[in-house]
C-alpha cells in the first residue's frame, strides 16, 4: 500500500486525477473538501481521508471530532500490519496535535500509538520514514529531547530520500534546521530552511510555504529577515490565518520607548 499521509500524491504529472484534485485542495488548506472526495470504502482511502483531517486539526485547531470519526473508520478497515501501523501512526499524530496545541493532554496516548506503529511498520516500509519523523516531533516538543529528535529526524530524512518523498523531505529539512538554529549553527540552519522552502515552492504546497518562510527569516539578517516575514504574513492572510500557530511569530514587534 502506498502510504498517503505525506506521500505528495498529486504533485507529479501523470498521477491519478482524483489524487491530483486531493493534493490541490490539501495544499491550499482545504482539507475538508479534499477529504470529501475520498470514499472510505477501502483501507487506503480511509487512511488517506483520516490523514487529511488529522492534518487539518494541526493547522487549524479545529475538526477534532471529524478526525476521530475518520480515524476510527480507518482503524476498522485496516487489515495488514502496514495498514494497522499507518492507522496507529495517524492516531499518534492526532494525540500529539491535541497535546501540543493545548486541547487536551494526550501525550501518553501519542507515545503508545507511535510505539504500536513502530512494531507494525517494518524498517524500509513506505510508512516508516513518516513514523520516524513523527517520533522526532514527540521527542522534540513533548519530551524536550533534542538529541533523540535529531536522531529520529535523520532516520526520517534518509527514508524520505530513499523513497523520493519530497514533501516529507521538506519537513525533515525544516526540523533539522530548527535544531541547528537552537544550537547557533546558523549556516546549517539557513541551508536546511532554504531547502525546505525550495521544495515546498516547487511542489506548490502553499499551506506549508508561510511556515517555511518564517523559519528561514529566523536564520537570516536584516533586511532579508523582514522581507521573508512579510511574505509569510501575506500568505498567512491569504489562507485565512492558517496555520493558526504561526500567528504569534508573524506579529509586528512591539514598539520600544
Amino acid at each position: 500500500m502506498a502510504y498517503p499521509a505525506m506521500s505528495g500524491y498529486g504533485t507529479a504529472a501523470g498521477n491519478d486525477p482524483l489524487q491530483t484534485a486531493v493534493w490541490r485542495l490539501r495544499s491550499r488548506a482545504c482539507w475538508a473538501d479534499a477529504a470529501a472526495l475520498l470514499e472510505p470504502v477501502t483501507a487506503g482511502a480511509a487512511l488517506q481521508r483520516a490523514s487529511l483531517l488529522v492534518e487539518r486539526c494541526l493547522y487549524t485547531e479545529q475538526g477534532w471530532a471529524e478526525a476521530e470519526d475518520a480515524l476510527r473508520t480507518a482503524e476498522a478497515l485496516a487489515r495488514s500490519d502496514d495498514e494497522r501501523g499507518a492507522a496507529a501512526c495517524e492516531r499518534g499524530q492526532l494525540a500529539y496535535a491535541a497535546t501540543l496545541l493545548g486541547v487536551r493532554d494526550r501525550a501518553d496516548e501519542a507515545r503508545a500509538a507511535l510505539g504500536r506503529a513502530a512494531a507494525l511498520i517494518a524498517p524500509g516500509a513506505p510508512g516508516r520514514a513518516l513514523l520516524d519523523f513523527r517520533r522526532g516531533l514527540l521527542a522534540e516538543n513533548l519530551a524536550h529531547s533534542p538529541q533523540a529528535a535529531r536522531a529520529a529526524y535523520r532516520r526520517a530524512h534518509a527514508g524520505a530520500t530513499a523513497q523520493d518523498n519530497a514533501l516529507l523531505l521538506s519537513f525533515t529539512w525544516r526540523h533539522l534546521a530548527g535544531l541547528a538554529l537552537r544550537e547557533g549553527e546558523l549556516a546549517e540552519a539557513r541551508h536546511g530552511f532554504t531547502e525546505s522552502l525550495r521544495i515546498r515552492e516547487e511542489l506548490g504546497y502553499l499551506v506549508g510555504t508561510a511556515p517555511a518562510l518564517a523559519s528561514l527569516a529566523d536564520a537570516e539578517i536584516e533586511p532579508e529577515a523582514s522581507r521573508l516575514r512579510a511574505e509569510a504574513a501575506r500568505l498567512f492572510r491569504l489562507l485565512g490565518g492558517v496555520p493558526t500557530w504561526l500567528a504569534p511569530r508573524l506579529a509586528p514587534p512591539a514598539a520600544t520607548a
